[in-house]
């Protein structure tokens, strides 16, 4: 059968190495807009606050787009999704790269890549990954965010040196042959949505009652009911305070710790240090993810990274910068993998993705809050306490949020709907 273990290696495992690789490209294209933002500025003649409106536009459209790729997956597939997306992609570029104004800019780089990309994100991905992972779904989600922090370490350079040798409309479309070069010969080839009827469990563990067999006949909810159990509002309370911390940090990160007294390389290096620690800490966690409590490992992900904010507001010499650095990568990249594993396991695989994307949009809302608050509280009271705390704060909270989370074996199917419905 088609996905069965052939000399002990299971054909799901290529599935995740493939949607881990396109994860890097998109995602490290996505938010590796820093090194083209002041070429782009410089030759189209845009003010930095022009450009800077039109990066914020496309982050928001990247997160409206999650759950429109999410819907798409649900009813054509992955594999006609990811290659829709890798057309829109080329088309995006093309169109970028002959844009002279604002508006075309906008809408070519701004508003196309951004939901081109998300056709190719996590989002897209994470329901044929559930579908083939049920033993160790956590593990292999985790593996998905690995493939999205390596992106923001390697693309980030990547592009950066590609831009200073060949100028960023070369780069952009050396991207696009690259992309395509990548995405055509794996959604064709080992993207597959015919998952074994058991999924990953072992054989003594494939039987007519076992957890694999039950989840994939269990009747899912309605969407519309769904979205109104607590399950589903938790997990976006907690991926709000998520996007919400991300993104300061990616904005305000550098400029707050030069605020503070350090030098630019030196604070580049603390940012930089936390992307090249989540790398790291998913491997660890996504094994625990299987082993312990999710929900208990989401609470303490929250819980380092809200200490972490506090840290970084108060330290002061090099050494105490790196080693709030890495504690806080270690737990940097968990938050989503675990959230889309938990929505799996309570709602079901056929309805994961959809509630991902939408989850994943409320990700996106506190990513554009942040950037906001974070200029406009220095500019207005001379502080990052604010904007910094605010993160904390927030992210204390998604630390109890997540606590209230169902336990492992819990399910909300359609027979449980009277009783499921606003669960704890």
């Amino acid at each position: 059968m088609t996905g069965q273990r052939s000399g002990g290696w299971y054909f799901g495992w290529n599935i995740v190495a493939a949607a881990s690789l396109l994860t890097l490209l998109t995602v490290g294209m996505r938010m590796g807009i820093g090194p083209f933002f002041l070429p782009i500025a410089s030759d189209l003649g845009f003010s930095r606050s022009l450009l800077a409106g039109i990066v914020a536009i496309g982050m928001l459209c990247y997160g409206i787009g999650m759950p429109l790729a999410a819907h798409l997956v649900a009813r054509y597939g992955t594999r006609f999704v990811v290659l829709a997306g890798n057309v829109l992609v080329v088309a995006a570029i093309i169109w970028t790269v002959n844009a002279r104004s604002p508006l075309g800019f906008l809408l070519s780089f701004g508003v196309l890549l951004s939901f081109a990309l998300a056709f190719l994100g996590p989002v897209a991905l994470t329901p044929v990954i559930s579908r083939w992972f049920s033993r160790q779904r956590g593990m292999a989600l985790f593996f998905l965010s690995t493939g999205s922090m390596s992106g923001i370490a390697i693309m980030t350079p990547v592009l950066s040196s590609s831009i200073q040798a060949f100028g960023w409309q070369n780069t952009l479309l050396g991207f696009a042959a690259v992309f395509t070069a990548v995405t055509v010969p794996l959604a064709l080839f080992v993207i597959r949505e015919d998952a074994p009827a058991h999924a990953d469990w072992l054989p003594d563990q494939m039987t007519a009652s076992g957890p694999a067999h039950a989840e994939a006949n269990r009747e899912s909810l309605p969407l519309r009911e769904a979205v109104r159990t607590m399950p589903f509002v938790k997990i976006c309370l907690g991926l709000f305070a998520c996007g919400f911390s991300m993104n300061l940090l990616g904005t305000h990160g550098v400029p707050m710790l030069m605020d503070h007294g350090f030098d630019a390389m030196t604070s580049s290096y603390g940012v930089g240090l936390i992307g090249v620690a989540a790398i790291f800490g998913t491997l660890v966690l996504g094994r625990l993810s299987d082993r312990l409590p999710r929900r208990n490992i989401l609470a303490a992900i929250y819980f380092v990274r809200g200490l972490g904010f506090f840290a970084l507001l108060l330290v002061g010499t090099h050494w105490e910068l790196y080693i709030a650095a890495v504690i806080g990568g270690l737990v940097w990249a968990g938050s989503i993998a675990l959230s889309s594993a938990i929505l799996a396991d309570v709602y079901g695989v056929r309805l994961v993705g959809i509630l991902y994307g939408w989850a994943y949009f409320g990700h996106q809302v506190g990513a554009m809050i942040s950037s906001w608050l974070g200029g406009w509280a220095y500019d207005r009271f001379g502080t990052h306490w604010i904007a910094f705390g605010a993160s904390g704060l927030l992210l204390m909270v998604a630390t109890g949020v997540s606590l209230r989370l169902p336990v492992k074996g819990f399910r909300l199917g359609a027979a449980a709907q009277p009783a499921g419905k606003f669960a704890a």
